[in-house]
């Protein structure tokens, strides 16, 4: 999260970058199987683990903590979500489903994306603590956060999970913004996939820019009917409000600084937005197991 517009903060070249984290996100199993299909063939003595895992996190933890840059952030702790804060994005018929799936024990929600025991308390304080991150610009003690959390968020839909997320992390934390007297608010999402569920969200609003770079997988089932194209552009006061970016396959450096500097970079200038959220999905940055070098 990045503000442009808050009063100035007692900033200096030696201050810190606020990381915002709770370790209770890495109770979120998702299970092991083919893939992210939780399904065992019965043949295989080894299973995956799903691809949104907790190790995963982990070592970005490690790798903050003790890295090359470990010396120039501070470390906040992060909260759950209350329930009555989601409701700002999400539909309090699908927050009474995961309530109730949460109390059963597991459920599957579509394609790769598994509650189990532990996931309900992860993904609230995957919610809270970016809200957490979001309040540290608001309240002025600086410009730029940076939450760490998982269940990640932004396939999450007002009324439905999907793509391994539950609760819209990114759309809470616009609501937030504009609840705190933010009249507009962009999201820029460099995810690989998609940021359907933000999209979706505010695709009848003109007080935010949703722009998302990703490479061109269409929709992926009734979980995710968005296809991500150009032409989705957001609807009645919202038309015009919804950039998509889908990136050829193979594109590299060049491809996304250009996407940058022509389409992101000019459109943030004329909305002029009071925050930014950036959704910063690192599944585009390096080839990865389950995706071949030639995606973006």
């Amino acid at each position: 999260m990045a503000s442009d517009s808050s009063p100035p903060a007692a900033e200096g070249p030696g201050d810190k970058l606020a990381v915002f984290w709770h370790e209770g996100m890495l109770a979120h199993d998702a299970g092991r199987g083919v893939f992210d299909s939780g399904r065992d063939p019965g043949f295989l003595d080894v299973l995956d683990q799903h691809p949104e895992n907790a190790d995963r996190v982990r070592n970005m933890v490690s790798i903050l903590r003790r890295g090359p840059i470990a010396p120039f952030l501070s470390w906040h702790s992060g909260r759950p979500a209350h329930a009555s804060e989601l409701l700002s994005f999400h539909s309090s018929e699908y927050i009474e489903e995961l309530v109730q799936a949460n109390a059963t024990g597991a459920k599957k929600f579509c394609e790769g994306t598994f509650l189990n025991p532990g996931s309900w308390g992860a993904a609230l304080l995957a919610a809270g603590t970016t809200l957490s991150a979001v309040k540290h610009i608001l309240d002025g003690h600086g410009n730029l956060a940076y939450a760490l959390v998982r269940p990640p968020g932004h396939h999450a839909q007002p009324n439905r999970a999907d793509g391994y997320c539950f609760l819209n992390n990114a759309g809470l934390a616009v609501h937030l913004a504009l609840d705190s007297g933010r009249s507009k608010v962009a999201v820029v999402d460099i995810d690989v996939h998609y940021g359907n569920g933000t999209a979706e969200g505010f695709y009848r609003m003109d007080n935010v820019l949703t722009i998302s770079l990703h490479m061109r997988h269409g929709s992926w089932g009734p979980s995710h009917p968005q296809s991500g194209s150009v032409d989705e552009i957001g609807e009645g006061k919202g038309l015009g409000y919804n950039l998509n970016i889908p990136l050829p396959n193979g594109s590299g450096d060049a491809g996304y600084e250009y996407a940058m500097n022509e389409l992101v970079v000019p459109a943030i200038d004329k909305f002029q937005p009071q925050l930014l959220v950036f959704v910063v999905g690192q599944d585009s940055s390096a080839p990865i197991h389950y995706y071949s070098s030639q995606f973006c």
